[in-house]
């Protein structure tokens, strides 16, 4: 076993694996520029390697995998306009298309806490095995901000309206619904990761995505039941609409408890990111490729530097953590289109993929 120990991230070779292991555990894993570059590196080499056959991705420390991008890192940021947020949204973006479009098996261990950034390393990948710990969400609605790394191209295309329905809730969901709406291919107990570790590491070079298929599923457990998945007759009646305002009001007519709570948790998330965040899905939707996604994003990501619910949602949750933002503006009725159009100034200079 070769390694080589780059702090943040910890890169490997097990015989014929790169292992890739975010190691942050006590910040759950989020990323920072540096860790974005190690992960781009590692993947490079990997890449170019005759003897990897595929690449594993996983998390230090039992409690999550990813827990996405440094927010606070990122609020520091764009206070000071130093120009730290924007490149790490670059590189990070470009480290999706890469792994969206990677030429080798690429295993991705969705074990624990898996939101946000984690989602973009995980998700875009061709394996991505999640466990009985698995909590998997695009909170970011409930921070100012509004679902990245891709998932303008991965939430439009999950299970009905699933996606829509993750974007604007920032809620979590498990094993079993993140399978059931197609971000998530197997579901492998977490006490046999390291099993599973061992025996990718023995597959023989040239081994493909059908041999780590078969290899993994002989692992593999039933998942279980998500809420997803028993409400998604529920969640397409009310998430079908292009408004934000029609789909409260739709939720509001149904009697379920299901409905009454997903409308009670919307109704706390920024308005003006809950538009936003819709307008982006529809577009999405719409999109042809991952890049145009990602590009529509980044434009996105340099205007919410100039707003205020960003700075407001992460001093709520990580600075001063009373959980009490105040949206601005602080109803969904008074976000109007040409708010929400600002968003969608391309970015300068284009993101390069």
């Amino acid at each position: 076993m070769n390694s080589s120990n780059q702090s943040d991230v910890i890169v490997e070779r097990r015989g014929t694996a790169g292992l890739i292991r975010l190691n942050r555990p006590k910040a759950l894993n989020s990323l920072t520029i540096p860790m974005v570059r190690a992960i781009a590196v590692a993947l490079d080499d990997f890449a170019g390697d005759e003897d990897v056959a595929t690449v594993i991705v996983m998390g230090e420390g039992e409690r999550g995998f990813c827990a996405g991008g440094d927010i606070r890192a990122l609020h520091q940021s764009g206070r000071a306009g130093d120009g730290l947020a924007e490149i790490f949204w670059r590189e990070e973006f470009r480290l999706n298309h890469r792994i969206a479009n990677y030429p080798k098996p690429y295993v991705a261990l969705m074990d624990g806490i898996t939101m946000g950034g984690g989602v973009g390393l995980s998700a875009h990948g061709r394996h991505r095995i999640v466990t009985e710990r698995t909590r998997l969400a695009m909170p970011e609605t409930g921070i100012g901000y509004f679902p990245d790394i891709g998932a303008t191209w991965l939430l439009p295309r999950t299970a009905g309206e699933s996606g829509t329905w993750m974007a604007l809730t920032g809620l979590d969901i498990n094993a079993a619904d993140a399978i059931h709406i197609g971000l998530a291919d197997l579901c492998i107990s977490c006490s046999r990761l390291e099993e599973l570790v061992v025996l990718v590491s023995n597959l023989p070079v040239g081994s493909s995505s059908v041999d780590v298929d078969a290899a993994l599923r002989d692992l593999s457990d039933q998942p279980g039941e998500g809420r997803l998945e028993v409400n998604a007759a529920l969640i397409d009646r009310a998430f079908r609409f292009n408004s934000v305002e029609e789909i409260v009001a739709t939720l509001a007519r149904e009697e379920a408890e299901f409905a009454a709570e997903t409308r009670r948790v919307i109704l706390t998330r920024s308005p003006t990111s809950l538009k936003l965040a819709l307008r982006l899905l529809r577009a999405g939707r719409q999109s042809r490729t991952l890049g145009e996604c990602l590009s529509r994003e980044l434009g996105a990501c340099m205007q919410i530097l100039h707003g205020h619910d960003f700075y407001e949602g992460v001093r709520a949750a990580v600075v001063d953590k009373d959980r009490n933002p105040k949206w601005s503006p602080a109803a969904i009725a008074l976000v109007n289109d040409e708010m929400i159009s600002r968003f969608f100034e391309p970015p300068k200079p284009k993101l390069a993929l």
